[in-house]
């Protein structure tokens, strides 16, 4: 029976096989990790873990070192196909927020973001963590074991999170997880050098060449990185860690919630319905989704609908990126629901908004960024024909009190078709 400080079948928080949170330990990575290093490296970063998140692991965790080669030799089948009606929905999804276009799969602009940012992963189901390192001798970056021994605490203690009903739904599940593990990364990395002797971090190279890949994507999905930390640090204001780990029972239903923390719990998303008129062979198809807030920001950042050097502007404690701006933080709820006739594509995105004026300056700020961004013509009032390039479409741009509408189609002629005007 492993044994613990106190005798044989004991343990201590900020303890783990055989080293204590503050203990020194002989670990040089300047020509690789070897056997003894690895474990003695994995186990004071658990006993540390421990330490700041107050929770004891059950059992330690295997963790291996593997090239970004090999990663990518792993991971490089991503499905780029587009066969099921799901898959054709999900293209929808990031074509709507104008984020990746009909000019490539959805599979195909993740693939190209994973491959050469992702640093390390715990998989779940085989209880494990994989480390990239990016030398072929095997390095460890200290903050990113930290993050994914969270990970491992967190499958260990809670129950993981399921990915929830809508897109924006899942971000905000996310954003509690990543949330935690990147809080308790991030308060780990304070307190190195005047508090605790840490292992130094080798030479991070795997964000090289993020300008070659889709950034409107790859700020979309971060929110749950950047403002997931900032949620969980004022949840534990709020109530400590036991109001942290509550969040596994009841989780954010939103992004706008992890943007405004101050929403949570009682501001939920509210209802929108789109009624179904289509006619002239176009359906319905698919799952119907909510975007939320934080995607919309996504789309007028990378569309350059606003100003993007406001992204870089922190405004809360352990918020990386800001995602706030006033087109988009009064938003109140939306529904996508997408549409096809054969192998043409439309949809109709309904978003209510907190007011009728708010309501006004979005559908300006989108046909503004229809215009000048998309060289889009506006063939009669509302209405918007993208000429050419991956969002080549006809859009259709109508409010009603507090709620916008987008329909887009093929064609001019084809909207009344997916969705009739309300005239």
């Amino acid at each position: 029976m492993p044994g613990g400080p106190n005798g044989p079948g004991t343990d201590q928080l900020g303890w783990e096989n055989g080293y204590w949170y503050n203990d020194s330990i002989a670990v040089n990575q300047s020509d690789g990790l070897n056997e003894s290093e690895l474990t003695a490296f994995v186990a004071r970063t658990m006993a540390r873990v421990e330490r700041i998140r107050g929770e004891e692991f059950e059992q330690t965790v295997p963790v291996e070192v593997i090239t970004r080669a090999e990663y990518r030799n792993r991971s490089g089948n991503r499905d780029t196909t587009v066969d099921s009606p799901r898959e054709r929905a999900r293209e929808q999804l990031w074509e709507a927020p104008l984020l990746i276009g009909e000019d490539r799969t959805v599979g195909a602009a993740f693939g190209g973001l994973y491959g050469g940012s992702v640093l390390g992963f715990y998989s779940p189901s085989q209880d494990r963590i994989v480390i990239i390192s990016e030398s072929e001798t095997p390095r460890i970056d200290r903050v990113t074991l930290a993050h994914e021994l969270v990970h491992a605490l967190q499958d260990q203690r809670f129950s993981l999170l399921p990915g929830g009903d809508s897109h924006d739904e899942g971000l905000a599940r996310t954003g509690v997880a990543e949330g935690d593990a990147s809080y308790v990364e991030q308060r780990y990395e304070e307190r190195c050098g005047e508090n605790w002797s840490c292992v130094e971090r080798p030479e991070r190279t795997a964000g090289a060449g993020l300008a070659d890949r889709n950034l409107g994507a790859y700020v979309a999905i971060y929110i749950p990185y950047s403002d997931g930390p900032s949620f969980v640090h004022q949840i534990r204001q709020r109530g400590g860690w036991d109001a942290v780990n509550d969040l596994y029972e009841q989780p954010p239903t939103s992004t706008e919630q992890l943007l405004h923390p101050d929403s949570y719990p009682d501001d939920s998303p509210q209802m929108v319905q789109i009624p179904d008129r289509s006619a002239a062979g176009w359906e319905r198809y698919g799952v119907r989704e909510r975007v939320g807030e934080s995607t919309l920001y996504a789309m007028f950042w990378f569309q350059r609908g606003l100003n993007r050097s406001t992204l870089g502007q922190e405004t809360e404690p352990y918020s990386r990126y800001n995602y706030v701006s006033e087109v988009t933080d009064c938003w109140a709820g939306d529904r996508l629901v997408p549409y096809r006739n054969g192998d043409g594509n439309g949809y109709v995105w309904r978003l209510r908004w907190e007011s009728r004026a708010d309501a006004r300056q979005f559908a300006s700020a989108y046909q503004t960024m229809l215009v000048e961004r998309l060289n889009a013509t506006e063939v009669r009032a509302g209405v918007y024909r993208v000429p050419e390039g991956p969002f080549a479409d006809a859009f259709r741009v109508s409010r009603d009190g507090r709620t916008v509408t987008i329909v887009n189609a093929p064609s001019v002629r084809a909207l009344s078709n997916v969705h009739p005007s309300p005239d």
